[in-house]
């Protein structure tokens, strides 16, 4: 199908130089939110063990724009991308097709695939507190719910409220608390930030280690990537990992994912390539070289995340969490919360 990948620059969408012409019978074209080191070497043992090709391409951003303008043309088979706010805003926009969730049911719970099928969850991510070592007690902040504390007023560091990260992590709130209690949760923690909102995951762990605050909201993998980088390697040791609501709920956990296109050129091929992520092989990859949480029940961890020890997630439908976005975002508006 693809004799040529030509890469997105720029968060632009340059488009594929292509040649569509009769469908390959081994080949599986991707588009990808997902950077190439993170997805390749899943890739390159599929295909060791299927024989079928993987075409990739990369975008940081345009993805969805991209499927809508090639339409019943489009080469594209699947789609990858993290966050639940990204996966349901390509379904809702009517890109994808449903996969039978039965063919995953032993290995992705259910709380991690979309209702009708049109998105899976391949890997999860925990929205973990981190904090000071110098200067918080381990023990003082447990919950989300600290975060609005006031004694944490001018302590805090977060990315932007408008981020989809934080936009879910505030939309699994409004799904325990009600909007009201949203609310007041998320101008409880605007009065407690030490900055306005701003970059990174890495960024507030950074914040932390120069005083700038003393607590920030991060996803959990960024902390091994800092651990693996001599430059960030100062911030990670200056945290502590905290992984919220243990005794309640459980933490707020989102996914990276996949969805099959509508118009998918080589559906078989996709869905092998589907299952095959999802196994027990896949899923193994995933944790050990990318240190996210294998959404398979009983696939070894990674030793930094042995390292953190099991936790409790929290049990909410991401199909819940995706339906209470639009609100959050206009949360994050109401309450000022970048100001």
């Amino acid at each position: 199908m693809f004799r040529k990948f030509v890469a997105f620059v720029v968060g632009t969408v340059i488009g594929l130089a292509s040649s569509v012409s009769v469908s390959h019978a081994e080949e599986v074209n991707v588009y990808s939110y997902r950077k190439p080191q993170l997805i390749d070497p899943m890739f390159a043992e599929f295909t060791k063990q299927t024989g079928i090709k993987v075409n990739s391409v990369y975008a940081k951003k345009g993805m969805l724009e991209k499927l809508q303008s090639e339409g019943r043309n489009s080469p594209a088979d699947l789609v990858f991308t993290v966050d639940i706010g990204r996966l349901s805003d390509i379904h809702n926009a009517g890109l994808t097709q449903s996969v039978n969730r039965e063919r995953f049911a032993g290995n992705i719970p259910d709380n991690y695939m979309a209702p009708h099928g049109h998105w899976f969850g391949l890997t999860t991510r925990a929205r973990i507190i981190v904090s000071s070592k110098e200067r918080v007690a381990p023990n003082a902040i447990s919950t989300y719910e600290d975060l609005a504390d006031a004694k944490w007023r001018g302590r805090i560091c977060t990315r932007s409220g408008k981020h989809p990260y934080m936009v879910a992590l505030t939309a699994s709130i409004i799904a325990h608390h009600g909007l009201e209690g949203a609310k007041t949760w998320l101008s409880g923690l605007r009065d407690n930030l030490a900055r306005k909102p701003q970059g990174n995951d890495r960024a507030q762990v950074k914040a932390i280690k120069e005083g700038v605050c003393d607590i920030a909201v991060i996803n959990h993998y960024y902390m091994a990537k800092m651990f693996k980088d001599p430059k960030q390697l100062p911030w990670a040791e200056a945290v502590n990992v905290i992984f919220p609501n243990q005794s309640g709920r459980g933490t707020h956990m989102n996914v990276s994912g996949v969805a099959l296109t509508k118009y998918a050129p080589n559906k078989d091929n996709a869905i092998k390539l589907m299952e095959f992520l999802a196994s027990e092989a896949g899923q193994e990859m995933y944790a050990q070289k990318n240190a996210e949480y294998p959404v398979k029940p009983g696939v070894a961890w990674s030793d930094l995340q042995n390292s953190w020890g099991r936790f409790k997630e929290d049990s909410l439908s991401l199909g819940v969490v995706a339906d209470n976005r639009t609100a959050a975002v206009k949360l994050a508006d109401e309450v000022r919360y970048n100001d």
